[in-house]
């Protein structure tokens, strides 16, 4: 396996832990018999439930371009150092950005955010040029 589809795979299974933490969060928030319902009435998750329900759903944007990446890295064959790097910092970006913005670290949870996206983007250049 490649370092960068490790990193892709650490960042599926931290998109697992953080639908875990938000639906903990969700259910203590609304009870289950509310959770479990179905939901024609949206339900409005405030507080650290809000905060996790928005950082699993900005990690699934994220994830998409990130699995772009890694896969044209991996079907073209040009993993490198650099794609390695910038593999790892997406995964470490996601990994800090759960918090920063959990704990309303503003305006920390945009860096860290841009630090992944950007960490994205230069590994699609990478296989370009």
């Amino acid at each position: 396996m490649t370092p960068e589809l490790m990193a892709l795979t650490l960042a599926a299974l931290l998109q697992v832990l953080q639908f875990c933490a938000y639906s903990i969060a969700s259910i203590s928030q609304v009870g289950v018999y509310k959770a479990a319902g179905p939901r024609d009435k949206s339900i409005e998750l405030t507080g650290v439930a809000g905060r996790l329900q928005r950082t699993m759903n900005n990690h699934f944007e994220g994830l998409i371009l990130f699995t772009i990446a890694v896969v044209v890295v991996t079907y073209t064959d040009q993993s490198s150092g650099i794609t390695m790097l910038c593999s790892f910092a997406y995964l470490g970006a996601r990994i800090l950005y759960i918090p920063a913005y959990v704990f309303g670290l503003a305006p920390w949870r945009s860096l860290i955010w841009f630090v992944g996206l950007a960490a994205t983007v230069a590994m699609l250049l990478s296989t370009l040029f």
